[in-house]
């Protein structure tokens, strides 16, 4: 069942730049889903979140809650933020400090009118949802920040509303406290079943997440689909980019495939139907270096020589390389486990055509 529908959302701020922060998006949202929003500073994403919320008034579109309008630019309509039911969980915290856990939690249900042994049930239930339970007369003073960002998570799910709107909620944690939270905000998601737009600017948070994610960039929406989809096939070079991949090679096909590092050799025979030039993007943990001297190898694979490394940084698990391979600063992470090069060894580096991205004009062509 569709739970939210937006259709063609502009929203432009005034002043003399008028910048569109959301520029003609449309998406869809069904009972039960995650979708996150993900994309740098500036992209949009908090501002479409504060749209679906009746927090920006946009100038044109149209937003639908379980079929029913929320928000109609054709006709001037924009029902009021808490006549939405809708629970929002904010980067940082919102608890009333001179409110007890209990208070806090409860707040959503007393302004409701919801019956006094309803909202305890309720209150009860939902701090053990979030592990919570024993802190039920502590004030926000008193708990840690992990603590305090389950407390807002539970006060927004209270309610029971129809959707979760979530601005960067971890953004404010450590590290280590952001991992287990994202994968206990994970088992709350499967345990509860709400439906929830989240919003970040951090890719794994994003695809631990998301049953679907969408990438944005100048208030439009880049990419989406699922996480593995997003991952294995950036449909752009900029999600490409956004998603780290920092190996880039641009590729001409006169007089054999030339890159900026130099001639590709290997396979070429999935690069006939390609015309360049071309831009061909390589995650470093997909590049397998072997010794300079070496053949290329054949079959499945393209491989280029000439290469040096730079330096080896060290870093437990992994061993990254940084690569100079024809004039070309390159990348490779590999098992520290493996094989291990020095600074000055010459090397051959050698991928997969399935782990190479290659973009024509901007757009996934092969990959």
């Amino acid at each position: 069942m569709q739970e939210l529908k937006v259709e063609a959302l502009v929203k432009q701020y005034p002043g003399r730049d008028k910048v569109i922060a959301v520029n003609n998006v449309d998406i869809e949202v069904q009972a039960g889903e995650m979708l996150v929003l993900l994309g740098p500073s500036g992209c949009g994403k908090t501002t479409l979140l504060r749209c679906v919320a009746g927090l920006e008034d946009a100038q044109q579109g149209k937003i639908t809650l379980e079929g029913k309008a929320v928000f109609d630019a054709s006709i001037q309509f924009n029902q009021p933020t808490h006549l939405r039911d809708i629970g929002m969980v904010f980067q940082n915290y919102s608890l009333w400090p001179h409110m007890t856990v209990q208070r806090n939690v409860e707040y959503p249900l007393r302004a409701r009118g919801v019956a006094a042994s309803e909202r305890d049930k309720r209150v009860k239930d939902v701090l053990e949802v979030v592990q919570c339970g024993h802190l039920t007369d502590r004030l926000p003073a008193m708990l840690s920040g992990g603590q305090q960002q389950r407390i807002a998570l539970a006060r927004a799910l209270a309610p029971k509303p129809k959707i979760m709107l979530l601005d960067e909620p971890l953004s404010n944690l450590d590290a280590l406290l952001r991992v287990e939270l994202r994968a206990h905000l994970r088992a709350i998601h499967r345990e509860v079943g709400f439906t929830g737009i989240y919003v970040t600017h951090d890719q794994i948070e994003a695809f631990n997440l998301g049953t679907r994610v969408a990438v944005m960039r100048a208030g439009k929406i880049e990419q989406l689909g699922t996480a593995r989809e997003v991952y294995d096939r950036p449909a752009t070079e900029y999600v490409a980019k956004f998603l780290g991949i920092r190996n880039v090679l641009a590729l001409n096909s006169e007089g054999g495939w030339m890159s900026d590092a130099g001639r590709l050799e290997g396979d070429l025979g999935i690069l006939s139907a390609l015309k360049g030039p071309l831009q061909m993007y390589v995650r470093p943990n997909a590049v397998h270096m072997s010794v300079g001297s070496e053949a290329a190898p054949s079959g499945g694979s393209f491989s280029l020589g000439g290469g040096r490394v730079v330096d080896a940084l060290y870093s437990g698990g992994e061993i990254d390389y940084v690569l100079d391979v024809g004039g070309q600063t390159l990348y490779v992470s590999t098992h520290s486990a493996k094989t291990a090069f020095n600074p000055g060894d010459a090397v051959r580096i050698n991928f997969a055509h399935r782990d190479a991205l290659i973009y024509s004009n901007d757009k996934l062509v092969s990959g």
